[in-house]
């Protein structure tokens, strides 16, 4: 049996280990196994190595992917899938295992209706994938965000000053009310829950009324703003090789933060986290989740259950039609976001 593993799309702590435990359950059962770099690119441009047992080894801590990652699509460029397909037929690639978020796990489904034998497991930061409680790299994130709002709470109350934290979230606010929960930010903005500049200022001067004379707001950066025409601000912007728009040049904290001081009069800066929280070692429970999913996708080729994804479900790792997520995102559960409202 000859597998191939790749990892597509934004890398986040825990792929390595992800990477090591399908090599080690493969090795297990002695099959070969070979490392797509570059994500779906590699598959269609050939960029494929054999994995040994040394070059898996000492990675479980390590951050990144030694595999390398892009956010190729193979669905959008005619051509690309049978490229692909014809690649892994002259590798003797007999399955894959596809390491990545929604988009990766799009492809991965379309390659599996074509005759390709694969399976996914889902990594994704902003953990909006459907069908499983955590995606790798989620957890990680969320203790990046969190320690970042414990910092600067110190900062914010020597100065008086009110911090916009704006954090990642292409669709969805999972890494935006967990770190803000966890790191008591004091209002949470995120895409669930649309809200204005004018709502913030209201809460900021009640929190200043009260005494508080300092102030934590963390916002996603796909969150929505009744000022903020994001139709209009977005279509100018560039986009990644999914097609997605670049958020980051959306600039929302900087604008956030920049109308607070203009409206409120206190003293406002924005610290965007940017590439943060996708950086670093994976937390253990990052390292634990990537471990266990990476074994039973491998453990879902050996059964010949193809064109699934492993998915962590009520603290169980079991596996879902990759169909069930196609083109879906996960939202942050209701009860979360009224949590949050408690809190501002």
């Amino acid at each position: 049996m000859r597998i191939g593993v790749l990892t597509g799309g934004g890398d986040v702590p825990g792929l390595n280990a992800a990477i090591r435990a399908v090599a080690r359950r493969a090795f297990d059962y002695g099959w070969e196994v070979y490392g797509i770099e570059e994500g779906w690119r590699g598959l269609r441009d050939n960029i494929i190595t054999k994995l040994e047992r040394k070059d898996v080894s000492g990675i479980l801590h390590r951050g990144g992917t030694i595999l390398a990652s892009s956010r190729t699509n193979l669905s959008k460029k005619p051509g690309d899938m049978e490229k692909a397909m014809e690649v892994a037929k002259r590798v003797g690639l007999d399955a894959i295992v596809a390491i990545g978020g929604d988009d990766t796990l799009g492809v991965c489904g379309d390659l599996t209706s074509r005759g390709l034998p694969a399976v996914g497991v889902p990594k994704t930061m902003d953990n909006d994938v459907p069908a499983t409680d955590y995606c790798i790299g989620f957890d990680t994130a969320v203790n990046t965000v969190s320690d970042a709002l414990d910092k600067l709470h110190s900062t914010a109350e020597s100065h008086h000053r009110v911090i916009v934290v704006e954090v990642m979230g292409r669709d969805t606010g999972w890494v935006d009310i967990m770190g803000g929960l966890a790191g008591g930010a004091d209002y949470i903005i995120m895409p669930e829950r649309p809200t204005s500049i004018a709502e913030v200022c209201e809460h900021l001067k009640r929190r200043w009324a009260s005494g508080k004379k300092f102030a934590i707001v963390i916002v996603a950066e796909a969150a929505k703003l009744a000022e903020v025409d994001a139709s209009e601000e977005d279509a100018a912007k560039r986009k990644d090789d999914f097609g997605h728009v670049r958020l980051d040049m959306r600039g929302l904290g900087t604008t956030l933060a920049e109308e607070i001081e203009k409206r409120t009069g206190y003293e406002t800066r924005c610290v965007v986290l940017g590439h943060l929280q996708r950086g670093g070692s994976p937390s253990p429970f990052d390292r634990i989740l990537a471990t266990r999913m990476g074994v039973r996708a491998v453990d879902l080729i050996k059964e010949g259950k193809f064109a699934r994804m492993v998915a962590y479900q009520g603290g169980k790792i079991t596996d879902v039609p990759l169909t069930e997520i196609a083109h879906k995102h996960k939202e942050v559960d209701k009860e979360l976001v009224d949590l949050a409202g408690v809190f501002y």
